[in-house]
């Protein structure tokens, strides 16, 4: 829930950022313009050959080409000109005046005939049937001949009404029957189902088409779809295959091999500006893709160095051993970048910068079609079977998903040839296996690193974090065993949230974890760790003592946790958890020594220092905090009363202007809000009262035995 008004510091921290971002992503354009202009070996080739020729060989382009292409327009002209729809008139007010005055001739006609006192039923039904077009089925021609006055008149003006409003719509002459059909729905629900058939049978023989087909405007949006087709321009990636070996060379092949410049000259203008057209059309994608998502890594300018280096490494890298090879490219694992990629920040950010860095990896090799997919469809494979990476299993699997996947399109696209090289495929398939192995092997060494340097959280450290055993949950599990408790139950409460949100829930659930850990410092301070009867610690104390004593846990879980190395993500939790929010209890106290002045009172000194939750994680968490301790303070006695309670912490929280730093939504917050409810009310469920047992009047069997070294009496 991103504030709506934004103040000017801010405003200007952010169009430095963004100012940041362009600049960062045009240096990293120009470094990838030269990794692929510098390597590209391009390959001369001869052939004379003409249309109706068979090919002799697979004939693939030296290097990208794009031409306009005469016979592919003309194609495209004739296709457009096909799929030109007949064209209609618009509908025509006279048709429509014409039919209204042809019905109400009609009317006038049955009404005489009504009214002819000399003539019997049969020759009225007759002359009914006798008005040019009007057909009435004998049983509604009785109908139409017996009906009262009263109501004859009402049904003349709905039958005029129906059709005005039919004939108001255009209709087509293959549109006519559906009009007619449409009728029914059109006359009033005040009349009976008898008299609404009559309206029927009356105005349906009177709907006509009132949109005429024009041959000449026909013509001229065929002209026109032909003339609005502009020149097409046909592209050849380099390596594509324009014929295939045993293919008859069509028009359209033949003006490709024309196009393709197979004797080429030296000039490298055109293979520079087709690098540029390609990196500034991935550059647009990026910045496209920066403003349209609001990811944490896109907004933290240490993060997009850290990937740009990375990015830059791997390019170069590629680019100076894989070019004329043929094994090497199946066996560089630059599957490596999209794993790191994908561990450290998220699986989204892992799958794009996959594609773009693959796609400028096999830009000018010969078979950079194949080579890209191989890329991309491995890479994709290994992100998604190692997911957050929460256990090495993981990475080993991503390795083996990376080989089957590569291998996969390796068979794809050689054992369609001609010739296989069984050999060759499987020299190449133990490559591709080869490259995921290492690829999972130095994405457990980059992320370590990385993570080391970023203070960036992975999988694998929460994990560890997450231990019971791990020193600074041990802490405070021995000095607050009730914080330690609280902090279970919230830390359980908000990962169930962030699940149901798509938020990040590991790293939630470890974060409720240590969220509390300053409380440990001075643990009798904090209600949870108190004995339950005995004095409250801030009962004697000054409101603005005991205020400072609470907020002090803030800064005392920071302390404790650079002592243990967690990482900085870790104490966001911490830092933000309370927000700016006031310590409520103890500034009422203030209020009330003061009575209720609340001039005499500065809330300042009653508010955590923050900041307020910046990401949905440390959101929940808030929320889930807030949740549990009212819960269990005021131990709702039904659902009813819980939902209640949950709705009032969400609406202070918002009230207060926590959330407004997070991208939670109010459809977010209502799933948050149902989450909660099902958690604490299993939670805070109603238990049975055991009685007591009577020894003189409860069988010996029933009775409890008594605790060894324990006598009956004492029992």
């Amino acid at each position: 829930m991103t504030s709506p008004v934004m103040n000017e510091p801010v405003r200007r921290q952010w169009m430095s950022r963004d100012f940041a971002k362009i600049a960062l992503l045009i240096v990293i354009s120009l470094l990838s313009i030269g990794a692929l202009v510098f390597p590209i070996a391009f390959r001369q080739s001869e052939l004379s050959l003409k249309v109706g020729d068979v090919s002799p060989q697979d004939i693939q382009t030296p290097r990208e080409i794009t031409y306009d292409s005469q016979i592919l327009t003309e194609q495209q002209k004739e296709e457009a000109e096909r799929n030109i729809q007949p064209v209609f008139l618009p509908a025509d007010s006279t048709i429509t005046r014409h039919q209204i005055e042809t019905l109400h001739s009609a009317l006038n006609f049955i009404e005489a005939v009504r009214q002819d006192s000399h003539s019997s039923i049969l020759q009225k039904i007759s002359d009914l049937n006798a008005v040019d077009g009007l057909v009435l089925a004998e049983n509604y021609a009785e109908q139409v001949l017996e009906i009262p006055e009263s109501r004859w008149q009402t049904l003349q003006e709905e039958a005029v009404s129906v059709l005005e409003e039919t004939m108001r719509n255009t209709i087509r002459e293959n549109e006519v029957y559906d009009a007619q059909r449409r009728i029914p729905t059109l006359i009033s629900f005040s009349l009976s189902e008898d008299q609404a058939a009559i309206v029927t049978a009356i105005v349906t023989p009177f709907v006509t088409a009132n949109s005429l087909y024009s041959e000449d405007l026909t013509a001229a949006a065929r002209k026109n779809a032909r003339d609005s087709i502009k020149v097409v321009s046909k592209t050849y990636a380099s390596g594509e295959i324009i014929v295939r070996r045993g293919q008859i060379i069509t028009p359209a092949a033949w003006e490709a091999l024309e196009n393709s410049g197979f004797i080429r000259s030296e000039n490298k203008t055109q293979d520079v500006i087709a690098a540029v057209g390609l990196v500034t059309t991935l550059a647009v994608f990026l910045l496209l893709y920066f403003l349209r998502r609001n990811l944490p890594p896109l907004n933290d300018i240490r993060s997009l160095l850290l990937i740009a280096l990375i990015f830059l490494v791997f390019l170069y890298s590629a680019k100076l051993v894989i070019p004329n090879r043929t094994v090497i490219p199946y066996l560089f694992p630059l599957a490596a970048f999209g794993l790191t990629v994908a561990s450290l920040y998220s699986l989204e950010l892992g799958l794009v910068f996959t594609v773009i860095l693959s796609v400028l990896t096999a830009y000018g090799l010969p078979n950079a079609l194949d080579l890209t997919l191989y890329y991309i469809i491995s890479t994709s494979c290994g992100i998604l079977i190692l997911g957050k990476g929460r256990h090495i299993g993981n990475f080993f699997w991503a390795g083996i998903a990376i080989g089957l996947s590569g291998s996969a399109i390796i068979f794809a696209y050689r054992l369609p040839e001609a010739l296989t090289d069984w050999l060759g495929l499987a020299t190449l398939s133990g490559a591709a296996f080869f490259a995921g192995l290492a690829a999972a092997s130095l994405t457990l060494l980059f992320q370590f690193i990385f993570s080391q340097v970023t203070g960036i959280s992975t999988a694998l450290q929460l994990l560890e974090f997450s231990r019971p055993d791990h020193p600074l949950l041990q802490f405070i599990l021995h000095n607050a065993p009730g914080t330690y408790q609280h902090s279970l139950q919230v830390s359980n409460l908000a990962e169930q949230a962030a699940e149901e949100i798509g938020a990040d829930a590991m790293l939630t659930r470890v974060g409720g974890l240590y969220h509390d850990v300053g409380k440990a410092a001075n643990p009798l301070f904090f209600i949870e760790n108190q004995i339950k009867g005995q004095l409250d610690t801030h009962d004697d104390l000054d409101p603005t003592i005991s205020a400072a004593t609470i907020i002090r846990h803030v800064t005392d879980g920071i302390s404790l946790a650079k002592k243990y190395h967690l990482p900085a993500r870790l104490q966001d939790f911490m830092r933000e958890h309370h927000g700016t929010l006031l310590t409520r209890y103890q500034y009422a106290r203030a209020l009330e020594i003061a009575k209720q002045d609340s001039s005499q009172v500065d809330d300042k000194i009653f508010r955590y220092p923050g900041p307020r939750p910046r990401s949905k994680e440390t959101a929940l968490l808030m929320l889930a905090d807030s949740c549990e301790a009212r819960a269990r303070a005021e131990l709702p006695k039904d659902e009813n009363e819980l939902r209640i309670l949950v709705k009032k912490v969400i609406d202070y929280t918002q009230r207060e202007g926590q959330l407004d730093d997070t991208t939670l939504t109010l459809k977010d917050l209502s799933r948050i809000a149902d989450t909660f409810v099902n958690s604490l009310r299993n939670q805070y469920h109603p238990r049975i009262q055991y009685p007591e047992l009577d020894r003189k009047t409860t069988p010996v069997g029933e009775l409890p035995s008594p605790l060894p070294g324990v006598n009956e009496k004492q029992a």
